[in-house]
């Protein structure tokens, strides 16, 4: 209706005036809808009755439009592909949009079927050997005192049911494809690039002896945090800081943004309630700090290293 009541505004201006430039304007609003059927109704009448009344114009009044030619023929050219420019854009716009959307359920997808895939693998590689393992104990409870040399027996099966269990659960963990530090990390650099925000890298992300578990996790929670700076921080640059120290890997990341409200509570949304699920898997731990900007720091204890050492 407002576009309608434009393009009336538009015929009389050009007739009264030779406004015939007022034209673009509209153009620039019709571009902007995005509904095709009404896109193209406008479009083709805007550019009809612009032409009529440039038409009509040079009969009624020569003298008015015959000087102002050559910025007709602008305004005509710049009428014709203007909405065009302006729809196509829009459109791969949202194309886009749908795109990302897309990429990110699909990401949860896989993420939800890993962890369905998962868990059929750990039921059924734990499932009948814990079962059989609790069946055996039971039995060498009743024969401890009424046979030990049975009860030895069965102790022993125990133990070698127990190895195996553990031996077929390190080789489900081994086949889980682990995401790398430094895969994250190139992919942080893209995320601050397109933002326009400033980033600095300090030590070096090569954990040594990292668990690939634990590195996997580790990289989800710098993903999120990341996203977290990007999305809500309104920073202008960003300080991610890798160390290694001899009890614990530690990751901090730093912005110049306005902070968490309550001197560093967490907000709903803001992804930290993820991230500590997360590290609390592996042990970890998040410290918050908000008075001036935020600064994340996750720690993850390397005594996790230790004990699949041992399990060797």
């Amino acid at each position: 209706m407002w576009i309608s009541f434009e393009v009336v505004i538009n015929i009389v201006m050009t007739l009264l005036f030779g406004y015939v430039y007022l034209a673009i304007f509209t153009a620039f609003f019709i571009g902007n809808i995005r509904n095709p059927v009404g896109f193209f109704i406008m479009y083709g009448l805007h550019i009809a009755l612009t032409v009529g009344a440039i038409v009509a114009g040079f009969f009624i009044d020569m003298d008015l439009f015959l000087p102002q030619i050559h910025f007709i023929v602008i305004s005509v050219l710049g009428t014709v592909l203007l909405p065009f420019n302006l729809y196509y854009r829009n459109k791969n716009m949202n194309l886009e949009g749908q795109l990302e959307d897309a990429n990110e359920r699909i990401s949860e997808l896989v993420i939800i079927e890993e962890r369905e895939r998962i868990s059929r693998d750990l039921h059924d590689i734990l499932g009948q050997k814990l079962s059989l393992i609790g069946l055996k104990s039971d039995l060498a409870g009743k024969l401890i005192y009424r046979d030990p040399h049975a009860a030895e027996k069965e102790l022993k099966d125990i133990r070698q049911t127990a190895s195996a269990a553990l031996r077929e659960v390190r080789e489900l963990v081994a086949d889980i494809r682990a995401t790398k530090l430094k895969e994250e990390l190139l992919r942080t650099k893209q995320m601050f690039q397109a933002a326009e925000m400033d980033l600095t890298i300090a030590g070096d992300p090569s954990f040594h002896h990292i668990p690939p578990i634990v590195e996997s996790v580790v990289s989800m929670c710098l993903k999120e945090a990341v996203t977290n700076v990007v999305k809500h921080s309104q920073a202008t640059s960003c300080r991610i800081t890798f160390e290694q120290q001899p009890n614990e890997f530690v990751i901090s990341i730093e912005d110049n943004g306005v902070g968490l409200a309550g001197g560093g509570e967490m907000q709903n949304g803001s992804g930290l309630r993820g991230i500590r699920e997360r590290l609390e898997f592996v042990n970890g731990s998040l410290q918050i700090e908000g008075e001036k900007g935020t600064k994340l720091t996750i720690r993850v204890p390397v005594v996790l290293k230790h004990i699949m050492e041992e399990a060797d």
